[in-house]
């Protein structure tokens, strides 16, 4: 039975031996180490089935062969649909509004700014977000609040802030990243 020991001693004996065929194989070193790497992976999983059989090494080096292979497909379709279809469209850049809010709820603890921006932005109702997070809805409720609270102090300068609650300054849907 093959046991960890002996995939470590495997490992240290051929690693750089697989990598440096890749290399001259590819071409490109970090191209050979992540296909050594990932060919070790799968042999790791298959230990006690990999160890005994008479070459070892050979069956990863051919595991590590058809990665790279893989990979190198995987990057010819990806500039195959480069080349046919161009760039994808860039991104516009959110508008200051967007982003003095998003600078505003990265200062909000993790669950008030989860809570604010799935029921605002991501349009969940409190029993959903209560049920995603595994909390009752008062507790949702209650993140919900603090966090306006909070949004309310931050941002000060825009229309609105001036009450006591943000509903009217913080938008109901947020465009992030085109999307509304």
């Amino acid at each position: 039975m093959a046991d960890e020991t002996s995939f470590v001693e495997f490992y240290r004996a051929n690693y750089r031996g697989v990598v440096a065929q890749l290399y001259a194989y590819t071409g490109d070193l970090t191209e050979a180490q992540e296909s050594a790497q990932e060919a070790f992976v799968r042999a790791w999983s298959r230990w006690d089935r990999i160890a005994e059989y008479d070459e070892p090494r050979g069956w990863v080096c051919r595991v590590a062969y058809r990665v790279a292979i893989s990979r190198w497909r995987r990057a010819r379709t990806a500039a195959e649909v480069w080349r046919r279809h161009g760039p994808p469209p860039p991104e516009p850049v959110p508008d200051g509004v967007t982003a003095d809010l998003v600078a505003a709820l990265r200062k909000l603890p993790e669950a008030q700014r989860r809570s604010l921006v799935l029921h605002y932005v991501g349009g969940f109702s409190v029993s959903e977000i209560a049920a995603l997070d595994g909390v009752a809805a008062g507790t949702v409720k209650s993140r919900l609040s603090r966090g306006r609270e909070a949004l309310a102090g931050l941002l000060g300068g825009y229309r609105g802030a001036g009450s006591s609650t943000v509903d009217s300054s913080v938008p109901r849907q947020v465009e992030v990243c085109g999307s509304a």
